[in-house]
């Protein structure tokens, strides 16, 4: 469902990523190091085996020096996968409620840091089988008679990402529709009108 540049007015797929890299994360460093002052903040002491947490862009940046190993988030495993997915599909009325990140986080986790992930090969092909039936999901919805009305489209649970993605097709659906409206009371007024004998200027013939 990706959007030709064109299409995306909002943020970009990298522009998201890099959000995501603002989040924090557990690793167990390779090394030993006391605190140390960052931009966003006071990080450490890095202790092996103890876990530090860190922004996502610093853990990538000591996994790529081999400085670190990443402990993925919970929801990142088979297990919890599998079950969001199972789940996902039974919720035919809206979108389970998942990190605000996982798209992102899980991308580059699996890039950067798949050796530090329990069966990384099956971890992408539930994360695709996810996103593909959410995705048919906002198709669907994209559907509805609330969007066909230019009202409402439900949108909860989901993502930033999800968001940007949906965010110029359903402008411009609603817009569309809404242009529509009038045009469609002005027929109804005509009609009306015609109806009661008024409007043609001429009258009757006798």
């Amino acid at each position: 469902m990706a959007l030709p540049k064109t299409l995306q007015p909002g943020l970009t797929p990298d522009e998201l990523t890099f959000l995501a890299e603002e989040e924090t994360i557990d690793i167990v460093p390779l090394f030993s190091m006391t605190r140390v002052r960052l931009l966003g903040g006071i990080y450490g002491p890095f202790q092996p085996p103890s876990a530090s947490r860190v922004p996502l862009w610093l853990a990538l940046s000591l996994k790529r020096k081999r400085k670190c190993r990443i402990v993925p988030p919970e929801w990142l495993s088979v297990e919890r996968l599998t079950g969001i997915l199972k789940d996902e599909k039974e919720n035919a009325e809206g979108f389970e409620r998942l990190s605000t990140r996982f798209i992102e986080t899980s991308k580059v986790l699996l890039d950067v840091a798949s050796d530090d992930l329990s069966q990384p090969s099956i971890l992408r092909s539930l994360l695709k089988d996810l996103r593909e039936v959410r995705q048919a999901k906002i198709r669907i919805g994209l559907q509805s008679e609330g969007v066909m009305r230019g009202s409402y489209l439900q949108v909860t649970n989901l993502t930033p990402l999800e968001l940007s993605e949906l965010k110029p097709f359903l402008v411009k659906a609603m817009t569309m529709m809404q242009s529509l409206e009038p045009r469609q009371e002005e027929d109804e007024q005509d009609d009306a009108g015609q109806g009661l004998g008024v409007g043609n200027g001429y009258g009757e013939e006798d």
